[in-house]
């Protein structure tokens, strides 16, 4: 499924000057019921007639939001309502499965939809799994849904998000596979080493500081493991990266395995939202 909604009929309805319309999104994200939007300056000025143009075209949505680019560790969307009703509270359906999400207080992608379900379908039987920054969880509850993991230990230092995550864990029926824990992911070597838990693949899905977790990243793999990262990066800033990732994992005794590397989405002209899906191996079994 596209949760990416594409389409122009909007732009023949919309009341704005015709020369501007050109300067029309031509596509948008929809959660549940709230549309997403982002406008350039030249045409913000007529964002509710835009957002009412999208409403009368589009009847599952019933708010409509003008965003601006996800910010801090927290991954908070600056939003404003701009059409329909003044909610931000919503649920969203993915692969069968509910997620009741607050978009000005927690973040959710629906274009990583794919890319959840790409991993799941990586995942073996009896694995333990760290997710790093879950957001509402939308990585553990998919993956413990359509596999089976022993348990997925879910992090994140957004009340508001763990929260949610709560919510959705009760709402999908996977309360034995999903542990919550609300910290700051600096903390989760500490507390995984205090009850000596071993850990065959983490996800670092915190796409402008994922690089600063790298190496606790590292602290608490297994002696062969595998590592989903995420990263906002150009094409000529991607070798670079790689590279600087292999230094940090050489320091900490491991060698790095970068067995797919893929743009999921554009983030701006010249920016992609980058997946590396790595193996890290420790070398001749070295302690951690």
């Amino acid at each position: 499924m596209n949760y990416s909604t594409k389409t122009k009929s909007y732009k023949e309805i919309v009341k704005i000057p015709q020369n501007l319309k050109k300067d029309l999104p031509t596509s948008f994200d929809v959660i549940g019921d709230i549309l997403l939007i982002k406008l350039k300056n030249d045409i913000i000025n007529y964002k509710e007639e835009i957002a009412q143009a999208l409403l009368k075209n589009h009847k599952n949505v019933k708010t409509v939001c003008l965003i601006h680019p996800v910010a801090g560790e927290l991954r908070i969307r600056k939003i404003e309502i701009i059409g329909g009703e003044k909610n931000t509270v919503t649920t969203h359906i993915e692969y069968g499965l509910k997620f009741l999400v607050d978009i000005k207080k927690t973040y959710f992608s629906t274009r990583l939809a794919n890319e959840r379900k790409r991993i799941t379908n990586q995942v073996k039987d009896n694995e333990i799994i760290i997710d790093m920054f879950t957001g509402v969880a939308p990585f553990p509850i998919m993956i413990s849904k359509y596999s089976k993991p022993q348990i997925i230990y879910a992090f994140d230092k957004n009340k508001n998000a763990i929260k949610y995550a709560k919510e959705n864990i009760k709402i999908n029926n996977v309360l034995d596979k999903v542990e919550l824990i609300c910290t700051d992911a600096l903390n989760i070597p500490q507390y995984l080493n205090e009850r000596n838990i071993e850990v065959d693949r983490i996800i670092m899905n915190l796409p402008f500081s994922s690089f600063d977790f790298f190496s606790k990243a590292l602290k608490i793999i297994k002696n062969e493991g595998v590592i989903h990262y995420y990263e906002i990066l150009t094409d000529e800033d991607l070798d670079i990266r790689t590279k600087k990732l292999e230094q940090i994992a050489k320091k900490q005794g491991l060698n790095l395995v970068f067995n797919d590397i893929r743009r999921i989405k554009s983030y701006s002209p010249r920016e992609f939202y980058i997946g590396i899906d790595i193996t890290a191996k420790r070398k001749n079994n070295m302690p951690m």
